[in-house]
């Protein structure tokens, strides 16, 4: 009997390290892919956007491009119809610029969050938020990942705006992203393409 205790009490403690170093694992993995995310002085790729209003839903194929002391540029590639839309954002100031396109599709939360201004957020978070949990995570598509929550220190999980990105372990770069309010995902984004400098 003492055997069987003994023996249950030891399995206990392993899966209680083994889940204690994974959780340590992810929260190193995330400090060091934003280290690296800080220390890079310029980054491009292409990205697909979801951005679900409940009534309609949106979806876009973004290309972007950011420098550390320079400008961030999105250019809208998908829909054809809204092809070549381009918004800047320099020193605080965002122009966007069109031939004979709107890309006015609205706020999504009270604190101005449209679709072009994910990857801007998305970076924003992923460089400077506060990382609330972190988890190592196995995607559909069998890539291991990273999983990093960031939200507010003072908000409980599901309340207030939070964001949702996953690295890849091996590469350190991101896969995909979610923007909520209130625990609804109002944008998701898929990197199509990430390269940084």
């Amino acid at each position: 009997m003492r055997r069987c205790v003994a023996g249950a009490l030891m399995m206990l403690l392993c899966l209680l390290t083994a889940c204690g170093q994974g959780e340590s694992q992810g929260e190193e993995l995330a400090l060091q892919i934003r280290t690296e995310l800080i220390a890079m002085a310029s980054c491009s790729g292409e990205m697909e956007v979801v951005a679900d209003y409940g009534d309609r839903v949106y979806d876009f194929v973004l290309d972007f491009s950011y420098e550390k002391d320079g400008n961030t540029v999105l250019t809208v590639v998908n829909p054809d119809m809204l092809q070549g839309i381009t918004m800047t954002i320099e020193q605080g100031e965002t122009m966007l610029t069109y031939d004979g396109a709107s890309l006015e599709t609205g706020q999504l939360s009270a604190d101005g969050l449209s679709p072009i201004s994910a990857f801007p957020t998305i970076l924003s978070q992923m460089m400077e938020g506060y990382i609330a949990e972190t988890a190592i995570e196995t995607l559909s598509n069998e890539t291991e990942t990273v999983h990093v929550c960031i939200r507010d220190p003072e908000q409980t999980q599901g309340t207030g705006s939070e964001t949702n990105i996953w690295f890849d372990t091996s590469t350190h770069l991101p896969v995909q992203a979610e923007l909520s309010t209130d625990g609804y995902t109002v944008i998701r984004c898929d990197f199509l393409s990430f390269t940084m400098e």
